[in-house]
């Protein structure tokens, strides 16, 4: 891959990939442990690879009042969910090593200060509720009351759940680059793909030199369908559908916060990392229950002045099958009535296969829906 090739493609957030792994320190023995969740692991993987660029660890007080409140870092740049260790107390060393939930060492973190936080604040700005039965929120609710902040250099990454589709953002780049794309729409999911993504994927395909699917496969929400399942969907219909040279399907190790708008914001910033000149933004983006409005995921881009994420996002309106026109459409290319469309969403699809029931045709391809019928019949 030359340099130029390289080049073509958007810069990573801030200017350059960060990279934060590296070897265990020989004094890592004699440090404080500081365990991490599950799903603080996952940003501390994200950190490690440059998902996250620019930061190079948790944030600190600073810059954590800023992305809450104005959704920007200290230095100017966009960032919109706080990305955040949560301690019971300050280590008294300069450096501590954080554990994984089975105890192992994973990283070590260069202690830069630990700060108190209104958790009900922070539900209220970047979830826009403090309902607890927000899956979010009740996580939040859940944390330990200190942040602690600081750089890290990961030396033990965690096991990809699946490892032939853990592309790292400099894996993508390079995989772009060699493949002649310059122009990338990046499409976020965390259900599999039905008949109404599968039209706006390949309406935005239209305008782009490639596609990233890039299924979430960090930690979701207990009725979300599983990620085994999932993955064997998109590749079922992937190798049935799309044309392979055009697209690239590769895991996002992020784990969902549900925060609607804001995870819109923040996924986008992601995939522009991971090479992505494009992202798409449907409706109910990252959304839960009845907490977000559905086309709020694509107002919120408003708040930030033209060209400032740089990554372009491609919003779509609610799509459907419609009857008459024998076809995927929306309210912007169909003249027919509620009467003549089949609303589609992969809700629908998880309580008709909870039921025994076949996802019709109009709502998810044959193939698809033998992969889901097999996987809820084994359960």
């Amino acid at each position: 891959m030359t340099v130029a090739a390289t080049e073509r493609l958007i810069r990573p957030h801030g200017g350059t990939l960060v990279d934060r792994t590296g070897e265990r320190p020989d004094d890592a023995d004699a440090l404080e442990r500081v365990p991490v969740t599950s799903r603080e692991l996952s940003d501390l993987d994200m950190v490690a690879s440059g998902a996250l660029s620019p930061l190079e660890g948790f944030l600190g007080r600073a810059d954590y009042e800023r992305v809450i409140e104005e959704m920007h870092l200290v230095n100017g740049l966009p960032w919109a969910l706080p990305v955040c260790l949560a301690v019971d107390a300050a280590p008294s060393g300069e450096r501590v090593v954080l554990t994984d939930e089975q105890g192992q060492d994973v990283a070590v973190l260069e202690v830069e200060e630990a700060f108190p936080y209104d958790k009900e604040r922070e539900a209220e700005l970047c979830f826009r509720t403090t309902d607890e039965a927000h899956p979010g929120v009740a996580r939040l609710f859940a944390q330990k009351p200190l942040y602690l902040a600081g750089k890290v250099t990961v030396f033990e990454r965690p096991p990809a759940p699946i490892s032939e589709l853990a592309f790292d953002p400099a894996e993508t780049r390079r995989i772009f680059s060699e493949r002649g794309w310059k122009r990338v729409v990046g499409f976020q999911t965390r259900n599999p793909i039905h008949r109404a993504h599968e039209y706006l994927t390949k309406v935005a395909l239209e305008t782009v030199d490639g596609l990233l699917v890039h299924p979430l496969v960090g930690d979701t929400k207990a009725d979300d369908v599983p990620v085994d399942v999932r993955v064997e969907c998109y590749r079922t219909l992937l190798d049935g559908y799309y044309p392979e040279e055009r697209v690239l399907l590769s895991a996002f190790p992020a784990a969902m916060r549900y925060a609607g708008p804001r995870e819109a914001i923040w996924h986008a910033i992601c995939r522009k990392n991971y090479g992505c000149s494009h992202f798409i933004v449907g409706r109910d983006h990252a959304g839960v229950g009845d907490y977000y409005g559905t086309y709020d995921a694509q107002l919120i881009f408003d708040e930030f002045v033209p060209h400032e994420l740089d990554i372009e996002p491609m919003f779509f309106e609610h799509t459907f099958w419609c009857n008459v026109c024998g076809s995927m459409a929306s309210t912007k290319s169909c003249p027919h009535g509620p009467e003549d469309r089949v609303a589609l969403s992969g809700t629908k699809v998880r309580e008709m296969l909870t039921e025994g029931a076949v996802p019709p045709v109009e709502f998810t391809r044959p193939e698809v829906a033998r992969v889901l019928i097999e996987a809820y019949e084994a359960s």
